[in-house]
Parts: structure tokens; C-alpha cells; sequence
């Protein structure tokens, strides 16, 4: 049976075991999944798994329940209804149940990459060998993944819908004593991973991170890097543009205000990577802009959410949604060119940077260097210390690729950071978050990136961070980010801010 078969046949169950008023949705996903993980600079691990999943939630006579399961034959599914339906016979009565999503269309053309859907062992291991022979020597540690989802909705109502897709992501660092470089990729083809590109990255930042100097703590202007940048969009989506946080006025989100900055957009875009088409409750999924130019646009709902407050869903039921509430998974965030008025549309390409300033970049803050910024391509290093194709000097490595270099060579006295890790939240509502710094921190002075610095912990409040007048810049070259999930994925590209808020060292 196809997976829609297996739906159609839970919803028919459920009807003939509790009547034709009760409600059913289904979601029916098979997932493959592999992963080759390695360290010390060899392949460990190698896993995959390969099942089907079945999810049914029924509204009966004012109760809802959902339960799930992993078999698919007449007994397994029988099973799963009945015990679904004891469920929601023993819960309490559900008043803000929003009904079935109706028969609406969901568009698909259900091409994915064959090659990335069905990777062999030796696939993964060719991205893996790529990275550890571009370390030169040093330790390299990480994962290469590939999955593929293929699945199907139908509920009570007639509404059905088909999709599939795939993913592959690699996530390395390279170790040069004790400091670290790391590369991450995600993408929507196996042969768009580069290993190679990504071990030349890490071991460079790694190489460069060696010998740190420790600086007191205070406010610095940054420069972060994409993987630092996904922990911003992540704890956004988190609290800030959760839907049922929002109902509950958990949110800093205040739709139609200028919240952030003129150059920031972001946008929830699933549809930008290959993704099931639809969501946990049958709902369409589609790009939705969620800041625009620097003004709060919207949250994300699913059918419970968005009935709450008035609106729609916008296609972000998932697990849990009910107790955690429905969240963005894809966020973009895109640039704008002030020198030309060009903005790149919602769910498009070709983000363009966007620096704001006075006087140039050997001023000190100011706008993104166009020779800079056309210097060699995302990933690859420069020749070490020299400078050259537009690369800035001093700490050799530091810098890999004219994106990044552009945005530094405007700052004055500042760090460049590459990742942020162990962030926990300490005010939802303001979104102050405490964290540290990994994979590599360095003084920039002049433009130049001079020094090795040890991480530092920092407070800040994301959307403080990215507020009206505090972004200094935008990169060109989007990167997206692997989660621990796949299928869920932050894209942007490197962002020079007025300032963060370092409070100590590592240790405290």
C-alpha cells in the first residue's frame, strides 16, 4: 500500500468504529534516514534506519486525542484507532478544538533528488574523506547525513495530500591543538556537499584560532558567521515567533511595529529547501514573512493558534504544537542593497549585501567594500596572511571567504565570532538569552582581524541585537545550516552588529 492508501484506510476505520460525526486526520511518513559519523579523523559509524510512522488524531463527541504507530498492516492500524479512541473517551472535553483543515489544494510535484534519496554508505564516506585529507593533517571530527521522507494526509473531511523529500548536511570541525574550526552545510543535493571545501574551511579557522588572548569582558561591535547567526534565528522562531506564545503575550513579536532594523527580513520558507509540502495538519505549507524591512509582519499558526487569535493557520502544525506551540523551522534571513533599492522577494535568490555607515572601509564603520566582496568564494581561504583577493591580512584563516571579509574590514575595534553554543533563555518575553562562544573568536582592529581571543559568555537580548540602527551590515552569500533535525534548517548569511553584550570568560 502506498502511504496514502494507509491513510485512507485509518480515516474509513475510524468512521465505521466511532461514527460518521467523529473527526480524523492522519499523517503517514516514511523515513530513511543514514548517518556516518567520524573522529580522529576516521569513519566510526555508519547507521541507518528505514520505517513508517503513522499519526492519527481524532476529535470525538467534544474530546480530542492523538496516538501513533509504526505498523501498517490491518491489525496495527485497527489497533491504533481503538486505542486512540479510548483516549479521547477518558480526556478532558477540548472547547478550542478549530476543526479539520477542509479540501484545499497542496501543490507538489514530487521530484526529489534520487541520488540524495537513495546515498549509499560510500556516498557519505567520499564527503567525509573530502574534509579529513583538507585538514592537512590535523584532527577532524563530524558527520555526513542523507535523509528522505515520503508521505501522505487525509482527514474526515476529504482532504488529502501527497509529498516527498530529501536532504543531506554535513556538520566538521578540525582541531589544531586545543582550538577548533568548524564548517556546516545543509542542502537539498547530496552532490552540492563538499567536503573538501568544508575541511579547507574548518582547519583554516582552526589553524587560526590557536593561541588565544584573553580580553576583558564588555560591549563589542561583531561580525558573526552564519552558524552563529542560525542560534539568533532558532531562539526567535522559539519564542519569539511562536503563535501559541504570542496568544499567551509570551512574545516580543508586535505585529505592524518596527522591531528591527530597516535591513532585516526574515522569512519562513520551507518551500526554499525540498520539503513535505503540507503540514502536520494537512495544511499547505508556503513562504511567510515574518519581519519585513524591519517591521513584524506575522507569527506562525497552526489551526488551534491561529483560531485563538483570529487568523488562519499558516501551515506550521508539528508535534507537540499544542503544548509548546507552532513554530517557524525554515527561517531566511535576506538582504537588502541600499545603493541600488533593490530588495530580494520573500522565497526568492540572489540576496544581495546591505551595509549601513559613513565613510568607507578604511574609515571604520561603514559601507561593504564591492572589491571585498568579490574576492574568492564562500568556504575557501585566501593566501594565508597576505590579503590577497580581497581576503584582509593579519591572522591568517581567520577570515575564509570575502562575504565575512567585507563586513570586517568596516570595523573599527570589534570581534568576529563564528559560533555560538550552550544558549539557554533567561527572559521569553524579552528574549534575553545567555550563551558562549565556540569555534573561534579574534580581535579585528582596523579592519584586520589581529588576534586570537578566548570565547567568551555573553547576555543579550536577540532582538535588542538586531533592533532599528544596530545592524551595520548584511552579507551576500546566504548559508543554510543543518539542524539535529532533518528537514529543519536556518539560512543567512554573515551580520555585523553595533554591538553584544560579552559578560565573562568561558569559565564565568
Amino acid at each position: 500500500m502506498t502511504e496514502l492508501d494507509v491513510a485512507g484506510q485509518v480515516v474509513e476505520l475510524v468512521r465505521r468504529l466511532a461514527g460518521p460525526a467523529a473527526e480524523a486526520e492522519v499523517v503517514v511518513t516514511r523515513r530513511d534516514l543514514a548517518l556516518t559519523r567520524f573522529a580522529n579523523s576516521f569513519i566510526h559509524q555508519n547507521v541507518a534506519e528505514s520505517g513508517v510512522g503513522v499519526r492519527l488524531r481524532v476529535h470525538v463527541d467534544g474530546r480530542t486525542a492523538a496516538g501513533s504507530g509504526s505498523l501498517v498492516d490491518t491489525e496495527g492500524l485497527r489497533a491504533l484507532v481503538e486505542r486512540t479512541l479510548t483516549a479521547a473517551r477518558l480526556c478532558p472535553p477540548d472547547p478550542a478544538w478549530p476543526g479539520l483543515a477542509p479540501p484545499a489544494p497542496v501543490r507538489s510535484d514530487g521530484r526529489v533528488d534520487e541520488a540524495t534519496a537513495y546515498a549509499e554508505p560510500d556516498a557519505r564516506a567520499e564527503r567525509v574523506r573530502g574534509f579529513v585529507d583538507a585538514v592537512g593533517g590535523l584532527e577532524a571530527a563530524g558527520y555526513c547525513r542523507t535523509s528522505y521522507r515520503s508521505g501522505a494526509f487525509a482527514n474526515s473531511t476529504g482532504h488529502a495530500a501527497l509529498g516527498r523529500a530529501v536532504e543531506a548536511a554535513m556538520d566538521g570541525i578540525a582541531r589544531a591543538g586545543g582550538a577548533d574550526g568548524v564548517a556546516r552545510l545543509c542542502v537539498d543535493r547530496i552532490a552540492d556537499l563538499d567536503g573538501a571545501a568544508l575541511g579547507v574551511r574548518a582547519a583554516a579557522k582552526a589553524r587560526a584560532a590557536a593561541d588565544p588572548v584573553e580580553l576583558p569582558p564588555g560591549r563589542y561591535e561583531v561580525v558573526l558567521e552564519p552558524a552563529a547567526v542560525a542560534d539568533l534565528l532558532q531562539n526567535l522562531a522559539w519564542y519569539g515567533f511562536n503563535g501559541k506564545r504570542y496568544a499567551e503575550r509570551q512574545s516580543f513579536a508586535q505585529p505592524g511595529a518596527a522591531q528591527f532594523d530597516p535591513t532585516v527580513t526574515l522569512v519562513d520558507d520551507p518551500l526554499h529547501g525540498s520539503t513535505l509540502p503540507y503540514d502536520l495538519e494537512g495544511t499547505a505549507r508556503r513562504a511567510l514573512t515574518l519581519v519585513e524591512a524591519g517591521t513584524t509582519r506575522a507569527v506562525a499558526h497552526d489551526r488551534r493558534s491561529g483560531a485563538e487569535v483570529g487568523t488562519g493557520s499558516t501551515g506550521h502544525g508539528m508535534l507537540s504544537g499544542s503544548t509548546f506551540g507552532p513554530l517557524p523551522h525554515n527561517i531566511r534571513l535576506l538582504a537588502e542593497a541600499r545603493a541600488t533599492g533593490e530588495v530580494v522577494a520573500p522565497g526568492g535568490g540572489g540576496e544581495v549585501a546591505a551595509s549601513r555607515g559613513e565613510g568607507t572601509a578604511s574609515d571604520g564603520p561603514g559601507r561593504v567594500d564591492d572589491a571585498a566582496a568579490r574576492g574568492p568564494g564562500d568556504g575557501v581561504p585566501g593566501p594565508a596572511g597576505s590579503g590577497g583577493g580581497g581576503l584582509p591580512g593579519g591572522v591568517a584563516g581567520a577570515v575564509t571567504d570575502a562575504d565575512t571579509a567585507a563586513l570586517v574590514a568596516g570595523v573599527e575595534r570589534g570581534l568576529l565570532v563564528s559560533d555560538f553554543w550552550y544558549t539557554r533563555v533567561l527572559d521569553p518575553k524579552s528574549l534575553v538569552v545567555t550563551g558562549l562562544t565556540r569555534n573561534g573568536v579574534w580581535l579585528v582592529e582596523d579592519g584586520v582581524p589581529v588576534r586570537a581571543v578566548r570565547d567568551f559568555r555573553f547576555t543579550e537580548s536577540y532582538p535588542r541585537s538586531l533592533g532599528p540602527g544596530r545592524v551595520r551590515g548584511l552579507g551576500r552569500r546566504p548559508v543554510r545550516q543543518p539542524d539535529r533535525v532533518e528537514g529543519v534548517w536556518w539560512q543567512a548569511p554573515p551580520l555585523r552588529l553595533a554591538e553584544w553584550n560579552f559578560t565573562g570568560g568561558a569559565s564565568g
